[in-house]
């Protein structure tokens, strides 16, 4: 919440973000922000006054996550090996989208149009996994006519398989067919 607030101001803030991740893993992206208002115990104004769009509330709720896997990206380029460090990255990323139904929709959608507000943050984390999908095709193991933009579609992909399959477990296997289809 940028600059000087009242306290009070900034306790609805920190209150509705809580609220509306919650809200978000139980009912998907377009749970009622009515719903989100009410169970934070503020009105809808107050709501609208911090987060002018719905976008903007899913924003607020994502940034961080998102700065977190892009940061984790470059944790793993040092610490594993190319393909491994790319397959911990994608689960991570897969497992994080499945846990807000119709997220990987919405992240594609954001990344195809620069005026959302969601797409520097989406930008950002495509260009993470990009980095390590270009360390493992220079390492060899990756084959080399996959980009970064397809990349992030084939996790989106496994995010909504395994949120539509409603079994957790599947994820893996997901990821080790895909992983299979991307060895050099």
């Amino acid at each position: 919440m940028p600059g000087q607030v009242r306290s009070d101001a900034r306790r609805n803030y920190d209150r509705l973000l809580a609220v509306a991740a919650q809200c978000f893993a139980e009912n998907g992206i377009q749970t009622s922000l009515r719903d989100v208002a009410r169970r934070a115990g503020v009105g809808i104004g107050t709501l609208y006054r911090h987060f002018p769009t719905r976008e903007a509330l899913l924003e607020a709720v994502l940034d961080d996550r998102f700065d977190r896997l892009r940061r984790r990206a470059e944790e793993l380029a040092t610490q594993a090996p190319p393909a491994d460090a790319l397959r911990t990255w994608l689960r991570e990323v897969a497992v994080g989208s499945a846990t807000y139904r119709g997220l990987p929709e919405e992240v594609m959608a954001a990344l195809q149009d620069p005026d959302s507000r969601l797409h520097t943050s989406c930008a950002t984390m495509r260009t993470a996994g990009a980095r390590l999908l270009t360390r493992a095709q220079d390492a060899g193991q990756i084959r080399r006519d996959v980009t970064g933009q397809e990349l992030l579609a084939l996790v989106a992909g496994l995010a909504w398989a395994g949120e539509r399959a409603a079994q957790p477990e599947l994820m893996d296997k997901f990821l080790e067919i895909a992983m299979a289809g991307l060895a050099a």
